[in-house]
């Protein structure tokens, strides 16, 4: 549970408020003022949108647990990846707005139906309203884990006023070189502002600590998604962790299916193939890591069961077939 008691949290959520208008809550620092209906880039305005909040069975197994991971899916993304598998809520922002109070309460019921943790997703636009919520959940008695689950591209400035709130950090490292991420996802300078970000997670949470029941409290664990030709660059991501920490563990993901903007795309329109993925594991074993959580590469043509569907909640990741390595 975080570390600090609810009046410190509100504190802290004051000062996220006052990053929102104008807007600086992320690299992009579209100084939208958000409080006065100016919506900038992510098109959230004063209130976080829900898309669902439910007990999710299929983030990696320190994080699942065994009662599932309560997870908050929110609406819109500070990214633009054309080939996002959430493009339903993050490009279509299927959702609604909740209050503080009504976001308090999901957090309070996923604990009594007896998840592991609280899994912010896709977190950054919506923080101040997220910090608000736990300060009132904290006092009404919420006391698992807070997981930041991100795409990386985050601020070290406003990483640093959720120290001692957010308990694991679950960042994406998604590319080794910015003119990709540009390309594909419409983020300047990721490369520098994902290490910075990333670094910074470390120094706030450490290692991840996992518990006799196998399940993480507290701690640093990095995704990264291997896509077609090369193009995340997993070679010098993971040069970049091992010089923050070789121990850090990675989740190294074969899932990558083309689906919004990328399908038919020349480079991005197709699976990844089992070399692929092998050479990703090699640049991993290469940068002098160990601890890794991979998934079935031994047949990638198969019917994908990592991609969900916002439509129907029964299907949202239900299944990462993530296995320790």
């Amino acid at each position: 549970m975080p570390n600090l008691n609810s009046i410190e949290i509100k504190k802290r959520a004051i000062e996220l408020y006052k990053l929102i208008d104008p807007c600086q809550i992320c690299p992009r620092l579209c100084r939208a003022k958000r409080l006065h209906g100016a919506a900038g880039f992510c098109q959230v305005l004063d209130k976080a949108i829900l898309s669902s909040a439910l007990a999710h069975f299929g983030e990696e197994p320190p994080i699942t647990g065994r009662g599932g991971s309560g997870t908050i899916f929110l609406s819109s993304c500070n990214a633009a990846c054309i080939f996002c598998q959430n493009y339903q809520i993050s490009h279509e922002r299927i959702g609604n707005p909740v209050s503080i109070s009504q976001l308090a309460n999901e957090y309070l019921r996923l604990q009594a139906v007896g998840c592991e943790n609280i899994n912010w997703v896709t977190p950054t636009p919506h923080l101040p309203f997220l910090v608000d919520a736990l300060a009132s959940a904290v006092e009404q008695g919420l006391k698992i884990p807070v997981v930041y689950n991100t795409n990386g591209y985050d601020r070290v400035e406003v990483l640093r006023l959720l120290d001692g709130i957010v308990d694991i950090y679950l960042p994406d490292m998604k590319y080794g070189e910015d003119v990709w991420a540009e390309e594909y996802s419409g983020l300047k300078d990721y490369f520098t502002i994902n290490v910075a970000a990333v670094r910074e997670m470390y120094r706030q949470v450490g290692p991840l600590i996992i518990n006799e029941n196998g399940v993480a409290v507290k701690g640093l664990l990095v995704r990264h998604l291997v896509l077609p030709d090369g193009r995340s660059g997993s070679a010098r991501i993971f040069r970049a962790l091992a010089e923050i920490d070789p121990q850090v563990p990675v989740s190294l993901m074969a899932q990558y299916h083309p689906c919004y903007q990328a399908v038919g795309h020349p480079v991005l329109g197709r699976r990844i193939s089992r070399h692929e993925y092998l050479k990703a594991l090699e640049d991993f074993e290469n940068a002098g890591f160990v601890n890794a959580f991979t998934q079935d590469y031994l047949d990638l043509e198969r019917e994908d069961l990592f991609f969900p569907d916002f439509d129907d909640n029964e299907r949202v990741f239900n299944h990462r077939d993530n296995r320790e390595k």
